[in-house]
């Protein structure tokens, strides 16, 4: 049996065990070894089981992390992987994958001072140990229903929905334009954050579920594509999580030089290599960073996985340019720590102003910049600084500046379908419900390029909206058009 809880007082912070850079940057393996028995125990006792848990509050789960950290404390091992997954569908990939020190563990009360709990490495601890005990079976429902929903879409807001609705007994058809399910997770994340099996193993408990899975399935109005007027035939609601995936670009001088590639371009060929893919694009050289000089434009956590991927393909240098200061960068420190210990070079405050190259690009020009005053959102503005830029050698630039919606209506031929100003799917809050009756939608293609625990959030939120629409058709559920 571990120590009482509160023991952040007497016991360090530790980190799971990181694999020395050196040896990391050489493959794609995670980076992180994890806790052994003992040390997630002593890691758990160190929560100060607040009155207030702000590290529940600021989870979009609103997981019960203080729970079942005590429960780990406790070696009820077994309880506290019931208590974790009873609010999170994939405990195992947001243990990994989650930016902790923007939500639960930068919000722990003893965070200033003592240093977080180290939630993200219990939660992964906890699942993986279930997997190796055989405790991870898959939600079976206790009777079958005659009603079926059909979701678009097999990345994390997808199969949450996927998952919920299922143990609930109705008839789940996924589809997804890929030949793999996960979307971003796994195409989109690096195998050192994510290793692959990771998602096929998951996705394997949901077919013993017995959710149906139709892969190389395009929704469109064009030949060869499934509509989405047959899937509101087919089924009794559809759910869309389609996610956002259209890149977008810089439009500058020297923009359409040879060597500048979208950053999921970029990353879906390294990941389908890690599957063992053949991708002409990475054949070729054009996807490959291997002796390379390598730039990438953006901050986030895109961004990151970008750089560090360029690092495991040999590149000659990577330099990451970002208009902002560290402070501000929108991804993980986390993260930005770990490419700076596998040799990425940062320029902070430039913003890029041309690609230089006659036929493929040799260098990036960027102008300085500084911080100026905040915004209506509070955060700081940035202003050219005076003075001379900079030029950056690249053979290869990767633009990882966000994403944004493929237009669905125009896609789809589907006019009816609202969207937001910024392309999004618009829903009715209370409902889940686009302008279409008994078509919701989710995740990514509603909130924009967001988190991976927010579309699971989302999946299972509206797994409940389905349910009480379908369960009671003849209710009245707000569109989103109303």
């Amino acid at each position: 049996m571990a120590e009482k809880m509160l023991q952040f007082v007497t016991r360090p912070q530790e980190m799971p065990d990181k694999r020395p850079a050196a040896e990391r940057a050489q493959d794609f393996g995670e980076i992180y070894r994890g806790f052994a028995l003992q040390r997630a125990e002593e890691q758990a006792s160190r929560c100060s089981q607040c009155g207030i848990p702000f590290c529940s509050v600021h989870c979009p789960l609103g997981n019960n992390i203080p729970d079942w950290l005590k429960l780990t404390a406790e070696n009820r091992l077994q309880d506290a992987y019931l208590m974790s997954s009873a609010t999170n569908t994939f405990p195992e990939i947001c243990g990994r994958i989650c930016p902790q020190d923007r939500l639960c563990e930068g919000n722990c009360v003893i965070e200033r001072g003592f240093e977080s709990v180290t939630i993200g490495a219990v939660e992964r601890f906890i699942t993986e140990n279930a997997f190796e005990n055989g405790w991870v079976t898959p939600n079976l429902p206790q009777a079958e229903r005659d009603r079926s929903v059909g979701i678009v879409g097999a990345g994390p807001a997808g199969l949450a929905c996927a998952e919920r609705l299922r143990a609930r007994g109705y008839q789940v058809a996924v589809y997804d334009r890929y030949d793999r399910i996960g979307g971003l997770l796994s195409y989109g994340i690096p195998s050192f954050k994510l290793e692959k099996h990771v998602v096929e193993r998951r996705g394997a408990l949901l077919q013993e579920q017995g959710v149906v899975f139709h892969l190389n399935t395009e929704i469109g109005d064009a030949e060869g594509q499934t509509s989405l007027s047959e899937l509101r035939a087919r089924h009794d609601a559809v759910f869309l999580a389609t996610g956002v995936y259209r890149a977008r670009t810089a439009p500058m001088p020297g923009a359409g030089l040879r060597g500048i590639a979208p950053a999921l371009d970029y990353l879906t060929a390294s990941n389908r290599r890690s599957y063992g893919d053949v991708v002409p694009a990475f054949e070729d050289g054009t996807l490959d960073a291997k002796g390379k000089a390598v730039v990438v434009i953006g901050g986030g956590d895109t961004a990151m996985d970008c750089v560090r991927t360029a690092v495991r393909q040999g590149a000659k240098s990577v330099t990451c340019l970002y208009r902002r200061d560290r402070a501000n960068m929108p991804g993980s420190m986390q993260e930005v720590s770990n490419a700076e210990d596998e040799g990425v070079v940062f320029h902070w405050l430039g913003v890029p102003e041309a690609f230089l190259g006659d036929d493929r690009v040799s260098a990036v020009r960027a102008r300085r910049m500084k911080l100026g005053m905040p915004d209506a959102t509070g955060r700081q503005t940035v202003e050219p600084e005076p003075g001379p830029g900079l030029v950056i050698e690249a053979d290869m630039v990767i633009e990882a500046l966000g994403f944004e919606p493929e237009h669905l209506p125009e896609l789809w031929a589907q006019p009816d379908l609202v969207t937001t100003p910024w392309g999004t799917i618009k829903i009715a809050r209370d409902s889940f419900m686009t302008s279409l009756p008994g078509v919701f939608a989710g995740g990514d293609i509603v909130r924009g390029a967001s988190l991976v625990v927010w579309a699971i959030r989302d999946g299972r939120d509206a797994a409940d909206a389905i349910d009480a629409w379908v369960g009671a058709p003849e209710s009245e559920m707000t569109l989103a058009a109303e």
